[in-house]
C-alpha cells in the first residue's frame, strides 16, 4: 500500500489529510493577516516630523498634511518672546520619524496680550511696589516726587498721564511710573472740597493739589460689590483750610447720599456766622 492509498482508504490516513489540510490552511490564513497587519499598521513607513515651532496654526497643519501628518492644538500658554498665535511646542520634536498619519500636538502662543490686574499698592515703600509690579510683568520706566506726609511712600502709580487704580487691568509687559512722596513741601494750599465725591475722585483730586489721602473709614464695611457706591461725607481738614503741601487729608464715606447734604449745609452755615 503505498501513501496515496494509505492517505485515501485507511482511517489513520484520512485524519492525517485532514490535519495537513488544516495546517495548510492554516499557515495561508496567517500569512494574510500578517500581510493586512503590516498594511494597516503601515509597517516600516515613517515619515520625518517637520519643525513648526513659530509657525502660525494654519501654515502649521499644512506644513503637517503635506508631510503625511496630523495636527492637533492641545494647549495655549502666554510668551513676550516669540508672536502671538504661533506654535511654541510641539510633540514629537521636529526631526524625529514618525508613522505615516501621526498626530503631532501642539502648544500655542495665546492670540491676545494677557492682562494682568493691580494690586492697591499706595503708601507702601517705593521699592516694594517695583518688586511686586515686576513680578507681574509690568515695568516702572519713570518716577515722580511730589509733596506728602511721609517720605518714600507711593502716591499714585500713572500710565501715559493717567492714574492707575487698584483692581485695574493692563498688559502684561506694560511700563507705568510710580509717584513717589518726598515729605512735606514749603508752599501751603487750600484743601478742596471732597464731600460727594468717590474715594477714587478724591484721592485724584488731592494729588493734583499736591495733597496726600490720609485714613478713609467706611460707616458700614463695604463689600466687593457695594464699595465703588461710597462717597465721601466727612473731611479733616475741612474745605478750604490753609495746609502744607504734602499733608494729609482724612475721609469718612458712605452710601448715604445726605450725610454729604447736611455737612456741606453744616459747614455753610459755620462759614456765615
Amino acid at each position: 500500500m503505498n501513501f496515496r492509498e494509505f492517505l485515501k482508504e485507511t482511517k489513520a490516513g484520512f485524519i492525517l489529510k485532514n490535519l495537513l489540510l488544516a495546517c495548510i490552511v492554516g499557515i495561508v490564513m496567517l500569512f494574510v493577516l500578517i500581510s493586512w497587519l503590516k498594511s494597516y499598521t503601515q509597517h516600516g513607513i515613517e515619515v520625518d516630523v517637520p519643525g513648526i515651532t513659530g509657525y502660525y496654526v494654519e501654515e502649521a497643519a499644512t506644513t503637517i498634511s503635506n508631510a503625511g501628518l496630523r495636527m492637533e492644538v492641545i494647549d495655549s500658554t502666554y510668551s513676550k518672546k516669540v508672536p502671538l498665535g504661533t506654535i511654541v511646542e510641539q510633540n514629537p520634536p521636529a526631526g524625529t520619524h514618525a508613522k505615516n498619519g501621526r498626530t503631532v500636538y501642539v502648544i500655542i502662543n495665546a492670540h491676545t496680550v494677557r492682562q494682568v490686574p493691580i494690586p492697591d499698592l499706595h503708601d507702601i515703600s517705593y521699592r516694594q511696589a517695583e518688586a511686586t509690579l515686576k513680578s507681574l510683568g509690568i515695568n516702572v520706566t519713570d518716577y515722580l516726587y511730589e509733596p506728602s506726609e511721609y517720605k518714600d511712600l507711593v502716591l499714585d502709580i500713572r500710565q501715559n498721564d493717567v492714574s492707575i487704580n487698584a483692581g485695574d487691568r493692563i498688559d502684561e509687559g506694560s511700563s507705568v511710573t510710580l509717584v513717589i512722596g518726598r515729605g512735606k513741601g514749603t508752599e501751603k494750599v487750600a484743601v478742596p472740597n471732597l464731600c460727594g465725591k468717590s474715594l477714587v475722585e478724591a484721592r485724584s483730586l488731592l494729588l493734583s493739589k499736591y495733597l496726600t489721602l490720609g485714613i478713609y473709614e467706611y460707616d458700614v464695611e463695604p463689600t466687593e460689590e457695594t464699595e465703588s457706591l461710597y462717597i465721601v461725607y466727612k473731611q479733616e481738614p475741612t474745605a478750604g483750610t490753609v495746609i502744607l503741601e504734602g499733608s494729609r487729608v482724612d475721609l469718612k464715606l458712605s452710601t448715604n447720599i445726605d450725610k454729604a447734604a447736611e455737612l456741606t449745609e453744616e459747614s455753610d452755615e459755620d462759614d456765615f456766622f
